[in-house]
């Protein structure tokens, strides 16, 4: 008598738009079962028809559905779910879910909890990178956000430039840029409140402001013991409003010191946090000073994921999802370098005319590029309603070259031929970003798209 094969794997996947897409053919191709928990919106999208059933976990807007953790764990019992994959953003990086799943013998596709309350606090993730020797910049917790004097003197302490950033924040939110007290008093209670609607918390700190910086991150598997492997560096220092617009891989301009310090750095952190699966340990590296400063660990897949996995290769949520179900997660060893360049451009819903404003609306038609090296992550196709509720991120257009020119170049193609009617798309700058001499030489800072777009218009 001959035992009987282990059911599929029931995977909960507690996210929308492309990122649910992604996961759900990471599910498949492990040979599991995806089951999506969608809001009243997403119930009809096309990633809950791409899953194998749908869970409605609650109302449209974010805070009454993919924000409330006991109804994604209600969910993951419901739908028989040995294990449930957060994406990014929403609940991606909150200890209180993890909690949940664990009282269910549920796997939370992630790191361990204590690892979550560790880095998804701020500034106890400086302090763990200290403790880890990795180079931080000065900073400082906000006791009490109204507390103006205190809050002035702080400021003062570290010197402005600085930044105001949400200790539990994320996607650019809480984010402010101050030059002077009397901006630090009238800013820190708007960033506050905006963190307290976006993160469900309050909390600031203080951290010194480098001008001329690039944003350079690196991507970390950790098997839960001490175990890491580094899978390169990456490049995102086109941004707006602290919100990243393209990523490469590698990052251009690194020298092999350089490269070497920012993957040492990283991978004594992960070791420090004894980290479990996928994550991204992010820099700045100062193009005066040469130096490196510690961002922040984002403790999930992160959007920019797919430059990694196309310049070398891997597939990183499957490797997640095998490693959170006891699995070997079936990633190899790397080079430093990839063999490959790849850029990813993220095309949102907003109107780059118009001071980059959200719309949502039907998307009328939508012609995607085509060929070698092309890679799109998106649910749009014709006749998607973009719901208003949600991030404006669209697609994800990835493209893989044998070198950072050929990127560009085929990036720049790519978005000649992409169309997508009925709503308006940030399509027209990245033909911006694509044709700049800044760009094509691989030298932008993370303030350089304000400024250079602010230039363009100047000269319309």
């Amino acid at each position: 008598m001959t035992d009987s094969p282990d059911p599929a794997p029931i995977i909960l996947i507690a996210n929308r738009g492309e990122i649910a897409m992604r996961i759900i053919a990471a599910v498949r191709r492990i040979g599991g079962v995806p089951v999506l928990a969608a809001s009243a919106a997403d119930a009809e999208s096309p990633a809950a028809r791409a899953a194998d059933r749908v869970i409605v976990i609650g109302a449209a807007p974010a805070g009454q559905s993919y924000l409330k953790p006991e109804y994604v764990a209600q969910a993951a019992v419901q739908a028989g779910a040995v294990a449930v994959h957060p994406g990014y953003g929403f609940l991606s990086e909150q200890p209180r879910l993890a909690e949940l799943l664990e009282e269910e013998n549920i796997a939370f596709v992630g790191p361990r909890i204590e690892t979550l309350r560790a880095v998804g606090d701020k500034g106890s993730a400086r302090r763990v990178a200290i403790e880890a020797d990795v180079p931080v910049a000065a900073g400082a917790d906000i006791e009490d956000p109204n507390d103006s004097d205190a809050i002035v003197e702080m400021g003062r302490s570290i010197g402005y430039p600085l930044l105001i950033k949400a200790v539990h924040g994320g996607g650019g939110r809480g984010i402010r840029l101050v030059s002077s007290d009397e901006e630090l008093s009238t800013l820190v209670p708007q960033a506050a409140a905006e963190a307290e609607a976006a993160f469900g918390n309050g909390a600031l700190y203080l951290e010194r402001f480098y001008p001329a910086a690039r944003h350079v991150e690196v991507q970390v598997f950790g098997d839960g013991l001490g175990g890491v492997q580094i899978f390169g560096d990456r490049d995102c220092s086109v941004q707006r409003r602290h919100q990243k617009l393209i990523e490469e891989c590698p990052a251009p301009g690194l020298s092999e010191t350089r490269r070497e310090a920012l993957h040492d750095a990283s991978r004594s952190l992960v070791r420090a946090l004894r980290y479990r699966g996928a994550g991204t340990v992010e820099f700045l590296v100062d193009k005066e000073s040469d130096d490196i400063v510690f961002l922040e660990v984002n403790a999930r897949i992160q959007v920019e994921h797919c430059v990694t996995e196309e310049a070398f290769g891997v597939d990183l949520v499957a490797a997640q999802l095998r490693l959170a179900l006891g699995r070997d997660p079936e990633l190899p060893d790397v080079p430093p370098v990839p063999p490959a360049a790849v850029i990813e451009l993220r095309l949102n819903a907003e109107d780059p005319d118009a001071d980059f404003r959200p719309n949502a609306g039907t998307v009328t038609e939508v012609v995607w590029p085509r060929g070698p090296g092309v890679r799109i992550d998106t649910q749009i196709e014709r006749g998607y309603v973009f719901p208003p509720f949600y991030d404006s991120l669209m697609a994800k257009v990835i493209l893989r070259a044998h070198d950072r020119d050929a990127a560009v170049s085929a990036a720049r193609s790519a978005v000649s031929v992409i169309r997508v009617h009925g709503i308006q798309t940030t399509l027209p700058m990245h033909a911006f970003v694509l044709s700049h001499p800044d760009f094509i030489r691989g030298e932008v800072s993370t303030s350089w798209f304000t400024q250079a777009w602010a230039g363009r218009k100047d000269e319309q």
